[in-house]
C-alpha cells in the first residue's frame, strides 16, 4: 500500500512552500529584489517535469532592510505557514537572525548576497547554505591581486552596518598580510546620500586604492560625486567591493569606468550564461544580477534534491544537496562544504569604456578567474563548529 502512495505523500501539507525575502524596494533591491523573485519562479517553472505532481508555493515579503521586521516575518513564516526553505535575505543583520531560527526548526535556508563571514563561520547551521559570496570572497581578489607590498596603501568607506563593517574588518585583515597598509577608514549611515565629506577624507588620505564597502544606490551616488568632485583619473583607484552590473546601469559607464571588483557571476561569461540572461531579460528587460542568477541556482539545487528524495523533510534533502555537485549555468563542479559555503569560482572585473562596450549591457572586463581555492576562507581556518578536524585535514 505504501508503495503505491503517489510522490507527493511525502510532501508536508502537500505542497513545498518557499519563502522569499529581500530588499522589494530599497536600496539593494536592483540587485536582488523582484529580479531574485522572478529567478526563483523560473527554477520552480524549469523544474516542473523533474517535480511530477508535487506542488512548490511562493511567498514574498520585503524586509526593509530591518532586521526585527525580517525575522518576525520569517518567523511567521516557519511558524503559521510551515514553510520548508528561506531563499535570498541578502541583508547580513537579517540572516544572522533567520540562521537562529532555521537552527532552531530545522529547516533550510539558501543565502544569496550575504557579507557577512559569521554566517559560515562562528553563526555557521547545517541548514544554511550561502550560495553567491561573502565579504572575504568579494574582497580577497582586489586586495590581493593589488597589494604587492607598503608603498600599496588602501583608503576604505563602508555602509555602517554589518555587511559594510564585516567587509571592511575582513579587507584590513588581508591587505595587512599582503604587506599594505590601511590609512583610513569611515562609514556612512544607511540612508546617507552626500558623500562629499567622506570623498574629501578619503581623496585627503592619498591612498592608493579607495574601496566602497557599500552597494546599490548607496554605491552609484557615491560613484557619481566621485566623478563630479574630479576624483575620475585623479591617481586614486576605486574598488567596489560589492558590484553588479544593475548598478552600472543606473549610473552609466562613465560614471563607472575603470571601477574594479570581484563578481561571482556575469551574464556575458559563456554560451550558458548568455542563454539564461536572454530568458530573462525577455521577462524582466534588465539583465540578471549575480545574486538572481545565484537564486535560480540556489533553487534549482534543492527542488532537485526533493525531486530526487520525494520528500520535503529537511535532512533527506540537506543530505541530498551535499552529496551532489551544483553544476549549472551559475557554478560549474561547486560542492557545498561543511559550513554551508558553496565553493565556487569568482571573477575579477573592471567596468569597460564606452568604447570597449560592443552592445547593451556589455559592462565588464574579465581581468581574471579566481578559483574557488582562493575565493573563500580555507576550511582550515574555518571557526564553523560544524567543520571537523578531519574536513580540516583534507
Amino acid at each position: 500500500m505504501l508503495a503505491a502512495l503517489p510522490a507527493h505523500s511525502q510532501i508536508s501539507d502537500g505542497v513545498v512552500k518557499l519563502g522569499v525575502i529581500n530588499d522589494q524596494s530599497g536600496p539593494f533591491s536592483s540587485l536582488t529584489g523582484p529580479g531574485s523573485v522572478l529567478a526563483i519562479r523560473m527554477a520552480v517553472e524549469d523544474m516542473k517535469p523533474q517535480l511530477g505532481d508535487i506542488r512548490v508555493e511562493i511567498l514574498v515579503a520585503d524586509h526593509q532592510n530591518k532586521p526585527d521586521v525580517g525575522v518576525a516575518t520569517v518567523k511567521r513564516w516557519l511558524d503559521v505557514d510551515n514553510i520548508d526553505a528561506v531563499l535570498d535575505v541578502s541583508n547580513s543583520s537579517v540572516a544572522l537572525g533567520v540562521q537562529t531560527l532555521i537552527r532552531e526548526r530545522n529547516k533550510v535556508a539558501l543565502y544569496g548576497i550575504i557579507g557577512t563571514t559569521e554566517l559560515t563561520g562562528k553563526q555557521c547551521a547545517k541548514t544554511g547554505f550561502s550560495w553567491v559570496h561573502d565579504a572575504y570572497a568579494l574582497v580577497s581578489g582586489p586586495v590581493k591581486t593589488l597589494t604587492k607590498g607598503p608603498e600599496d596603501t588602501w583608503y576604505f568607506l563602508g555602509a555602517d552596518f554589518e555587511f559594510g563593517k564585516n567587509m571592511v574588518q575582513v579587507a584590513k585583515r588581508l591587505v595587512t598580510a599582503r604587506g599594505g597598509k590601511t590609512v583610513g577608514e569611515a562609514f556612512h549611515p544607511m540612508s546617507e546620500a552626500d558623500f562629499s565629506s567622506y570623498l574629501l577624507q578619503a581623496q585627503g588620505s592619498k591612498a592608493k586604492m579607495v574601496a566602497f564597502a557599500n552597494a546599490g544606490t548607496q554605491l552609484v551616488n557615491v560613484m557619481k560625486q566621485w566623478q563630479e568632485f574630479g576624483m575620475q583619473g585623479g591617481g586614486q583607484r576605486p574598488i567596489a567591493t560589492l558590484l553588479s552590473v544593475a548598478d552600472v546601469h543606473a549610473a552609466g559607464m562613465d560614471v563607472m569606468q575603470g571601477l574594479t571588483a570581484t563578481t561571482a557571476w556575469y551574464w556575458g561569461l559563456n554560451d550558458d550564461t548568455r542563454a539564461f540572461a536572454k530568458r530573462f531579460f525577455a521577462r524582466f528587460n534588465a539583465m540578471p544580477t549575480e545574486s538572481q542568477a545565484g537564486m535560480y541556482s540556489a533553487t534549482m539545487h534543492y527542488l532537485k534534491a526533493v525531486a530526487a528524495t520525494k520528500t520535503d523533510a529537511t535532512d533527506a534533502v540537506v543530505s541530498r544537496m551535499r552529496e551532489v555537485p551544483v553544476d549549472d549555468m551559475f557554478a560549474k563542479g561547486a560542492r557545498l562544504r561543511p559550513d554551508g559555503k558553496l565553493a565556487h569560482d569568482f571573477l575579477l572585473v573592471t567596468v569597460k569604456t564606452k568604447q570597449e562596450s560592443k552592445a547593451p549591457w556589455d559592462y565588464y572586463k574579465v581581468d581574471a578567474v579566481i578559483p574557488s581555492s582562493d575565493a573563500f576562507t580555507s576550511l582550515e581556518a574555518s571557526d564553523c563548529p560544524l567543520v571537523t578536524d578531519a574536513a580540516k585535514s583534507k
